[in-house]
């Protein structure tokens, strides 16, 4: 035992790196703060619990056009602003212009908080990054998105086009995966989240699936990737359309299982839906039950006694928050939700292995 100690600490003090501590004593390791949002099923898309949330790292939005991306971003923003309050600020690099006064303003965010860093091109957006991550430190409160990679050019399709060449540009997925490359350990290393929009498209197969663009570099840097679709959310006497239904998808997650579904309502009038997806969860789950009248619940866990006998109708469960309260201080439900969606605490390797 002496010995050990005596290496460590000549370890500890010959490394040349400041961070460098012993793991359990780590100020780093295991040691990313969390920002939950308002919406519980989106927690659980983050982190597989309902009062988790956005930790640090790459987190990437990839959907076609009109995907409600920007939406989530700012959601998450405004989630972060509001946990630090007057310490916080968004660094938003912005290529796109598609957030208008009235949208960022919808989410309660403070132009005031916003710095707003136009971007034209990946090399402009990866050397004005860098030099921004070098200068902060851990107690800086800063949350950055991108708004959006998917359409950035690179300086050479740029030029080429300027010139008038029509050779093809081989040079945007390297510098996408240098940009990644670069940004990660800063993000890690400084408890900083970063929310990338990018875009998806199709896999020229007969079964296509949606593929994240930008080349390796942009998925293997991102902790967690979202691929977003949607469904027409209509009035069945009507057929008016009242909204989307926004399913993601987990492609790439460090905390919840992969191809995992978390259903999100935004509908025209009312906004986001701050208990989507959490009736069919907790029918599923056996938390609540279906009746003629509507949902009931909660039901008593060991007995299944109706502890609530009040239904209440589909159409108004997803803002009943009295319902989803009850629920959530009298069962499981929380429980059950990790269960079903975060990756286990599996022991990898036995002891009898070596024997």
């Amino acid at each position: 035992m002496g010995n050990l100690v005596t290496l460590r600490n000549k370890l500890l003090k010959n490394s040349t790196i400041n961070t460098t501590s012993q793991m359990s004593q780590s100020k780093i390791f295991g040691k990313s703060s969390v920002v939950m949002t308002p919406v519980p099923i989106i927690n659980a898309a983050l982190s597989a619990d309902v009062d988790g949330g956005l930790q640090s790292g790459v987190l990437m939005l990839a959907a076609p056009s009109k995907h409600f991306k920007t939406g989530f971003m700012l959601l998450m923003a405004s989630s972060f602003i509001k946990k630090y309050a007057e310490d916080a600020i968004i660094l938003f690099y912005d290529s796109e212009f598609g957030s208008t006064t009235s949208g960022i303003n919808s989410w309660g965010l403070d132009m005031d908080n916003i710095v707003h860093t136009p971007i034209t091109c990946i090399e402009e957006f990866r050397h004005d990054i860098m030099v921004q991550l070098k200068e902060l430190n851990r107690d800086d409160k800063v949350i950055i998105v991108v708004d959006s990679v998917g359409n950035l050019a690179s300086l050479k399709e740029i030029t080429d086009a300027e010139e008038g060449s029509n050779k093809a540009d081989m040079t945007r997925a390297k510098v996408l995966k240098s940009l990644f490359r670069m940004v990660t350990p800063h993000l890690t290393i400084k408890d900083i989240p970063m929310i990338v929009v990018n875009h998806t498209y199709k896999e020229q197969t007969m079964y296509p699936r949606d593929i994240v663009s930008g080349g390796t570099g942009a998925y293997y840097s991102s902790q967690d990737i979202w691929i977003i679709g949607r469904n027409q959310d209509k009035n069945q006497t009507t057929k008016e359309i009242n909204g989307y239904k926004f399913n993601i998808k987990i492609e790439k997650s460090r905390s919840v299982k992969e191809g995992s579904i978390f259903p999100v309502n935004v509908m025209f009038n009312d906004g986001i839906q701050k208990w989507s997806g959490m009736s069919d969860l907790a029918l599923e789950l056996g938390i609540i039950s279906s009746t003629k009248k509507g949902y009931v619940a909660p039901i008593d866990q060991t007995t299944g006694e109706v502890l609530i006998n009040e239904a209440v109708k589909e159409s108004t469960v997803e803002g009943d928050d009295k319902f989803w309260a009850n629920i959530m201080k009298n069962t499981d439900f929380k429980e059950r939700i990790r269960n079903k969606y975060a990756l286990s605490d599996i022991t990898m390797i036995k002891d009898d292995i070596f024997e």
